[in-house]
Formats: structure tokens, sequence, C-alpha cells
């Protein structure tokens, strides 16, 4: 079996994340205005509907437009974030798939002592490179031997 290819990967704001996003806040503002529309409820309960709609669609535009662009590496053995090396494997990155729709991934960094990045993959940024980097998230990690501050990662027996 052969282990996943390396590759690097552009991420940043994707417009299909960015669709995605406004479609879905869409959707629950329509929701919460026939809400208000049809039931006949106290002021204050449809005042906080509304502000909590409103407040979701600016936690949402802050987010889209904080979301900076960078460049996903993958190395054969270690994730990281705009090529930034690990100092030591033990403490690379990881990557987990939160969304899969083919053509765009949400996909969750997690680095040891940083806090989790959410990071948006979509296949127009690099077609070419598309199959590599979905290889390289599905595939598992090499199994490894910590043995103090030495890292290897162990390779098959052979069956001679």
């Amino acid at each position: 079996m052969h282990s996943a290819p390396s590759v690097t990967y552009p991420v940043g704001r994707s417009r299909g994340a960015t669709r995605l996003l406004i479609t879905l806040w869409a959707l629950g503002a329509c929701s919460a205005g026939a809400s208000c529309y049809l039931f006949d409820s106290n002021g204050w309960r449809q005042l906080l509907l509304v502000l909590s709609v409103a407040f979701a669609g600016a936690a949402a535009g802050f987010g889209l437009r904080r979301d900076g662009a960078g460049t996903l590496r993958f190395d054969g053995l270690c994730w990281s974030l705009d090529g930034a090396a690990p100092t030591r494997p033990v403490n690379a990155a990881r990557v987990l798939v939160a969304l899969d729709f083919q053509s765009l991934m949400l996909l969750r960094l997690s680095e040891p002592g940083r806090a989790r990045r959410w990071v948006w993959v979509e296949r127009r940024a690099m077609p070419e490179r598309w199959r590599d980097v979905r290889r390289a998230v599905y595939s598992r990690p090499p199994a490894a031997t910590h043995g103090g501050d030495t890292w290897r990662a162990t390779a098959p027996a052979d069956a001679s």
C-alpha cells in the first residue's frame, strides 16, 4: 500500500463557501421573518429573534472577511499551514474533514498549542492538484514510534 502524496494547496476565501453561508443565513432570516409574521407573540420575543438573525449575519460577514489566504502543505507525514514546518513531527498539525461537497471541503486544522482553524479548500483554486489533496486528507497517518525526542515512521516489515 502506498502512502498519500505530498501536496501543497492554496486555501483562503472560497466563493462556494460564501454562497453556502449566505444561503443558509438567508433561509434562517426568511424563517425568522415568517415566524414574526405568522405568530402573534410578545414584542420582545420578535425583537430577540430579529436581533439574533442580525447578529448571526454580522458574525458570518466578519468571519468571511477575516478568512485570509495561505498555503496548506502535506509532506507525506505532517500537515502545516502557511508553509511553517513543525519543529518536531510529534507536534505536527492534524487535518480532519468536517464537510465534503466533492468540489468544496471544510477542514479542521488542529495544531498542539494553537487554536483550531477552519479552512475551506476548493477545487477551483488548483484543479490539477485536487485529487492529491483529497487523497492526503483521507489517508491514514503513518504509524509512529515516539521515543523521547526522536521520531520516526515505522515501515511495514517485508514479507520475504
